[in-house]
């Protein structure tokens, strides 16, 4: 066999094999190499070490697992890893955020066989996207909240479920004729999930004039201060909205996180932020500001 054949094969038994003992003296033997002659081979190849792909892979595969809503620690023992820390570290140095983060804003198919002679670029209704960077202090939020979890997707129905009544309901009017708004863009803030019962906040409000008194009505919280990478979701038409926006979401976790040298920053919240550009029925834009720190080597 050539090296490309040589190498499918190798790729193809490792997610066969996804859940066994895996080592590169049993790739190697596989190959028919050498164990030293196939790592560097493969490294050649594929771009990674034998056992960094391989447990990029397992990320992969847990990464579907996590839309089930099983314990994540069951995940993790399934995949080899010996204690929930321990895939914790891996999984946020691979994806850029913590398992719990990810099972709460995205969710991702299980992995595709991997094919050497295709290439991976991620796009968006065509465009490959980019992120801007930007720094904000705090940020004050009036508005209303809701408690869901991102067990069984609850959160998936939910919170499109608490737009839909905050936009039919009153809610949004009675909100946007205040006195005490300092401008019109609206929020939508995920704050952080509780570790032990998976429960979250999700929050849509604006922001109030610093000092204001804001009525007992309304739910107040404070966005702790970050730097953001802040991607911008491609123009569309209404009918499309949500759709471009959670496929951004994706993008961010499944594509951009793993090879952007970023990770997300603890303690720290993201939101969605829509301004003038999202009321048109043509062409809506929102932007989507993850926190974001450089990844510690």
């Amino acid at each position: 066999m050539d090296t490309i054949t040589t190498l499918q094969d190798i790729l193809d038994y490792v997610d066969k094999h996804i859940k066994d003992d895996i080592s590169p003296d049993i790739l190697a033997a596989r190959a028919g190499y050498s164990t030293w002659h196939f790592s560097k081979v493969f490294q050649w190849g594929i771009g990674y070490s034998l056992m960094t792909y391989v447990r990029n892979r397992r990320l992969a595969f847990a990464a579907h697992e996590l839309s089930s809503g099983r314990k994540i620690l069951d995940i993790s023992m399934e995949y080899g890893f010996e204690t929930h820390s321990g895939f914790s570290k891996a999984f946020r140095r691979h994806f850029g955020c913590s398992p719990g983060t990810y099972r709460l804003h995205t969710h991702c198919d299980r992995p595709f066989p991997p094919s050497l002679p295709l290439t991976n670029k991620y796009l968006i209704g065509g465009i490959i996207m980019e992120p801007k960077f930007v720094t904000r202090s705090a940020i004050n939020i009036a508005g209303f909240a809701i408690k869901t979890t991102s067990t069984d997707g609850e959160n998936s129905k939910a919170i499109p479920a608490f737009w839909d009544d905050y936009m039919s309901s009153g809610k949004m009017e009675n909100l946007h004729a205040e006195n005490f708004i300092k401008n019109h863009d609206e929020y939508g803030v995920c704050f952080q999930v509780d570790m032990e019962t998976g429960e979250f906040e999700y929050v849509i409000g604006v922001e109030p004039i610093d000092g204001a008194e804001i009525p007992n009505d309304y739910h107040v919280c404070e966005v702790p201060p970050a730097s953001y990478a802040v991607f911008s979701t491609p123009p569309c038409a209404a009918a499309n909205f949500a759709q471009n926006i959670q496929g951004t979401w994706n993008y961010i976790f499944n594509e951009w996180f793993p090879k952007s040298g970023y990770e997300y920053a603890p303690n720290c919240v993201d939101f969605e932020l829509y301004d003038d550009r999202c009321m048109e029925d043509e062409g809506k834009i929102c932007d989507i500001y993850i926190p974001v720190i450089k990844k510690q080597n």
